[in-house]
Order: C-alpha cells, then sequence, then structure tokens
C-alpha cells in the first residue's frame, strides 16, 4: 500500500503528520510526503524512516512570485500522482485544497483531509476580509470536504463547524494531536535540581508567550529560566526580539533563552529536564482556532510526555481537561502576578510537582498518544 501526504507548509513543524506516516510506515506502507519549506523552520524535519520519503520545493517569499510557486507545487502533486499512483492521497489543511480538489477526480474515496489549523473566514461568525484567491482555496475546501472518503479534525467543536460551513455529508473524525506512545519517556533530572526551568515550544506569537511571562519571572528567585524554542510567524516577525527586549527590560536577560527551532529529537529531551511546560492562550481570544486549541495544541501533550506538569490559562476547557485531573495549574495569561503566583507554587511544592507531571506522563501511556487516537482512521481505511 502507498499513501501521498501533500501540504503546502513544512510537514515537520506538524508533530501529528510525523506520527500518522510513522504508523503506516511500520505497518508496511511506502509513504511519500510533498510539501514545502518554510523560513524558520528549516530544522524541523521527521525523523529518518526507510519507508517514508519526504520532498519540500524551497520557500517563496509573499508576492506575486509565490502564486507561480503554488501553482508549481499543485502541478507536482498532480504529476507524482499519476506517476507513483497512491493508494490514498492525504492532504492537510486548506492550502492544500486546490491540489488535493484535483486529485479527488482521480482518488475518489480513496481521499483523506486532515485539517490541523481552520481558517478563520467562512468557518465562523468573524466577518473578515477574503482576498479571490481565498475565496477559491476556500471553495476547494468545501469540494474537498464533500469529496473525501472522511475528514480529520483535532477538536470536536472545530470538527462541527466544519460540517457546517462545507456541509459535507462524509464522515469526520476527531483525532487529538497526541505525541507517540514511544516518547512518554519521563523526566531526565531531579525536580531538586538548583535551576527550575519554565519550558516554551511551538511558534512565538504574543498569544502563546505573553510579555507578562517575563515580568513575573523578575518576580521570583534568580534561579528560575524561561527557555523558548521554535520559530517565528509571518503574522509576527520580530517578536523574539520583542522577548529579548522585554528581558533586559526587567533584568532577566540572563534568565531568558531562546534556543530556536529545533527537530524533536533534540528538543524532547530538552524539554524532559525542564520544570514545568508553557502552554497559554489568550483569554480574551475571539480567534476560532485560539478557541478551540483542546486537542489541536500538541504542546500540553507533549510536556506530559515528557514528565512535566503544565502552566494552562483560566479557560474552563483547559481548567477541566488539565487543571481538574491534577496535570496543571492555570493563570491568567496577562496578568505576571498570576503567573508568578501559580509558579512559585511549583518551587514551593517540587515533590507535588514531580507527582502531577507523572501522573500526565501516565495519562500520555494510557490514552493521550497517537496510536491510540489514530485508531478511527485506521479503522474507516481497513473497512474500505
Amino acid at each position: 500500500m502507498k499513501i501521498l501526504y501533500v501540504q503546502y507548509a513544512n510537514p515537520g513543524a506538524y508533530p501529528p503528520l510525523e506520527h500518522s506516516s510513522r504508523i503506516f510506515a511500520d505497518d508496511g506502507w511506502r509513504v511519500l510526503v510533498l510539501g514545502i519549506g518554510l523560513r524558520g523552520t528549516e530544522a524541523l524535519r521527521f525523523v529518518s524512516h526507510p519507508k517514508i520519503q519526504m520532498r519540500t520545493l524551497k520557500y517563496c517569499r509573499p508576492g506575486w512570485r509565490q502564486k507561480f510557486h503554488f501553482l508549481w507545487f499543485a502541478l507536482r502533486v498532480l504529476l507524482t500522482e499519476l506517476r507513483w499512483r497512491p493508494d490514498w492521497v492525504y492532504a492537510s489543511d486548506p492550502l492544500s485544497c486546490p491540489a488535493a480538489w484535483v486529485l479527488s477526480f482521480f482518488s475518489r474515496w480513496h481521499l483523506i483531509y486532515h485539517e490541523h489549523d481552520s481558517p478563520s473566514a467562512g468557518v465562523s461568525d468573524q466577518s473578515l476580509p477574503v482576498s479571490q484567491f481565498m475565496r477559491f482555496v476556500l471553495w476547494t475546501r468545501r469540494q474537498v470536504a464533500r469529496r473525501a472518503a472522511f475528514c480529520v479534525l483535532p477538536n470536536a467543536r472545530r470538527a462541527e463547524l466544519f460540517k457546517l460551513s462545507t456541509k459535507t455529508q462524509r464522515p469526520v473524525v476527531c483525532v487529538w494531536n497526541c505525541p507517540a506512545r514511544a516518547e512518554a519517556k519521563g523526566r531526565g533530572v531531579s525536580s531538586a535540581e538548583a535551576e527550575f526551568v519554565l519550558f516554551y515550544h511551538g511558534s512565538i506569537v504574543p498569544a502563546r508567550v505573553p510579555l507578562a511571562v517575563l515580568e513575573a519571572i523578575s518576580m521570583l528567585p534568580r534561579k528560575v529560566r524561561f527557555q523558548v524554542a521554535g520559530y517565528e510567524t509571518i503574522g509576527h516577525p520580530g517578536y523574539v526580539a520583542a522577548l529579548k527586549a522585554e528581558a533586559e527590560r526587567f533584568g532577566v536577560a540572563q534568565q531568558f533563552e531562546y534556543l530556536g527551532a529545533l527537530p524533536r529529537e533534540t528538543l524532547l529531551p530538552l524539554c524532559r529536564k525542564a520544570t514545568i511546560g508553557l502552554s497559554l492562550i489568550s483569554e480574551a481570544t475571539s480567534d476560532l482556532n485560539e478557541q478551540t486549541m483542546i486537542g489541536a495544541s500538541n504542546k500540553p501533550f507533549e510536556y506530559l510526555a515528557c514528565g512535566i506538569p503544565l502552566l494552562v490559562s483560566e479557560l474552563p476547557e483547559w481548567k477541566e481537561t488539565f487543571v481538574a485531573p491534577g496535570y496543571a495549574l492555570a493563570c491568567c495569561s496577562s496578568d505576571a502576578e498570576s503567573i508568578a503566583r501559580s509558579l512559585r507554587w511549583f518551587m514551593e511544592h517540587p515533590e507535588e510537582t514531580r507527582k502531577m507531571g507523572e501522573r500526565g506522563r501516565q495519562r500520555i501511556l494510557t490514552d493521550w498518544n497517537y496510536e491510540t487516537q489514530f485508531q478511527p482512521v485506521l479503522r474507516r481505511l481497513r473497512g474500505t
């Protein structure tokens, strides 16, 4: 069996794609992944596997050349389909939909559409200006949703909104973005060590890494360190420099460390040496993706897989999912004193902190792992 992954982005920046491709490869499938390079994410890549091959186009900056780049990507996808003749096509996110729509005429009912990040336009009550290009993308998204064998979304509410906006009658499966079971190895250091490390990884934007965190660190003992691994987005260029400037302003520049974008084989061992994983969402957001991050955000699950507890936002769903079972504390993401208060509790209760992390790691091993979450997809493939 052969499966072709299609994504107009860097697939290495999407851990669920790596997890699912390895599940197929370990089951004997041949996997070919077509994507593009994105600035700042060059280090993010799949771990090598003999049955997984990745081909990416070079990054093209926004502008008129990018339109030709997009067309060339779609043509390359079509040529690959005709030459390689996969049994299934696995399309990811709206920008893959134009190419996937064309492929659906060759692979109808052998197409899977997996939407990691839903577009704001056309899926909620938010009225945002939409370019002609995005209108076309959203139109092909609706067509793909109706022609796919089934669709996959990482959050139940997103799945319902997806059904409403696309009017699809095809099955929609909810698969949380959890880590692989093998990644749940636990912490590599004692919680009684001299340093207290707050760790963050992912896209570096104000909603995820608010400046208030650096102010909070200035209220705590000097042994507290804040490590950030990840990449800036197109929407927030220069935000790393803003974080560094804020660290200087509050006198904690020596306690703040930007690690850059790291591949998983480097990232997860660093995470296991940390004390707390930062997983914040703005409480006042109106963005659809921000409002529906339970299951869609891989960060909290990856921190727990590394055996470290979480600091999350004071949002009802987050508190119910992570705080109530004893895996996290909550704070107000825009309030430095609230953040500092939660971090101070972790510092003053090292044994309870260690137990929270281990409790979360055990949950990863039982059901919050991608092998378990991906079973509905595998059952549908085996039943076809």
